[in-house]
């Protein structure tokens, strides 16, 4: 029961992201072609989103979900991890036509092939997990 309101935030994510068709394998082809604006206004107004509750976050207004506060590490020398792991993300994304998160959201409505991903997404994150030691972090 204590989970619920997570559970039921989860739901209407999902909801929006279905609605907004955020998770429309048309809206991603649209936008990795540059065809469209739509997918960029919703990333977009997610960034600036983020960026504000986090600056909000940091100045002691909002708390972890169990009142703690919410500290964010500062990242060091990983430019060129991030350039490359955005890039392997892209790849993977225009490859599928989804991102990790909307998986779940495309197998709840009805897309079973998209259980073929989230189970190649698992094994590469197991593979990840064993390899992780010998690359070069």
């Amino acid at each position: 029961m204590k989970y619920l309101k997570f559970l039921l935030v989860g739901m209407l994510f999902g909801i929006i992201l279905v609605k907004s068709e955020a998770v429309s394998w048309y809206r991603i082809y649209e936008m990795f072609r540059f065809q469209s604006f739509h997918m960029y206004g919703i990333i977009g107004t997610a960034i600036i989103t983020g960026i504000i509750f986090l600056q909000v976050s940091k100045r002691g207004f909002i708390k972890g979900f169990k009142g703690a506060e919410i500290f964010v590490p500062k990242k060091e020398n990983g430019f060129v991890r991030y350039i490359i792991g955005g890039t392997i993300f892209g790849l993977g994304w225009a490859l599928i036509g989804a991102c990790p998160g909307p998986l779940y959201i495309l197998l709840g409505t009805g897309v079973y092939s998209m259980l073929i991903v989230i189970a190649a997404a698992m094994l590469g994150t197991f593979v990840y997990g064993i390899l992780k030691s010998k690359l070069p972090h």
